[in-house]
C-alpha cells in the first residue's frame, strides 16, 4: 500500500484541496455552502489522489486481494456513515461543522498508520483532534476553520510524500 499509493501522500494533499476549497467558498459565499463543498470535495480525494500519486510516479493501485485495501474501504465506509452526524451539528451550529470533521477524519488517519505503515498518521490525526478542540474552544469562524484542516492536511502530505520509500 505504501508503495502503490506514495505512502498516502498525495490522497491526503488531495484532501487538503478539498479543504482548501471548503475554506475559500465559507470565506467569500458562505459557511452552508462550505458544507457542502467538503463534501462535494471528499467526493473527488480519491480520484485526485490517484491522477496524483501516477503522476509522480507509482502504481495508484493496490494488488488484488491485499486485505490492507479491505481495510481502506472500511474506514471509507465508517467516514461516510459519520458524516451526517458532522451536518447534522452544522445546521445547529455551522461553525462546528469543521472542527467535527477533523474528529472524524482524525480519528480515521489512526487506521491508516496501519494501511501504510508508518506512524506519521498518528501524528497528522493528532494535529486534527487537537485543532478541532483548539478551534471549537475559540469559536473559530468556518473559514479559519477549514483552511486549517487544508493547512494540517498539506504539510503532512508533503512530509509524507518527501519520506515515502519505494518497497519493491
Amino acid at each position: 500500500m505504501r508503495d502503490a499509493y506514495a505512502g498516502g501522500g498525495p490522497g491526503m494533499f488531495a484532501s487538503a484541496l478539498a479543504w482548501l476549497a471548503a475554506g475559500i467558498v465559507a470565506v467569500q459565499v458562505s459557511p452552508e455552502r462550505a458544507v457542502l463543498t467538503l463534501f462535494a470535495g471528499g467526493m473527488l480525494i480519491h480520484p485526485v489522489g490517484v491522477l496524483l500519486t501516477k503522476a509522480i510516479g507509482h502504481r495508484g493501485q493496490h494488488r488484488h486481494g491485499n486485505a490492507l485495501g479491505t481495510l481502506a474501504l472500511e474506514t471509507t465506509v465508517w467516514l461516510v456513515l459519520s458524516m451526517p452526524l458532522a451536518y447534522v451539528v452544522s445546521l445547529y451550529r455551522v461553525d462546528l461543522f469543521f472542527p467535527a470533521m477533523m474528529l472524524v477524519i482524525g480519528g480515521r488517519y489512526a487506521t491508516f498508520a496501519t494501511i501504510y505503515g508508518t506512524r506519521v498518521y498518528w501524528a497528522c490525526g493528532g494535529a486534527l483532534v487537537a485543532a478541532a478542540y483548539a478551534l471549537a474552544s475559540l469559536k473559530a469562524a468556518p473559514g479559519p476553520a477549514a483552511l486549517t484542516g487544508a493547512a494540517i492536511e498539506a504539510a503532512f502530505a508533503v512530509w509524507i510524500v518527501a519520506t515515502a520509500r519505494r518497497v519493491r
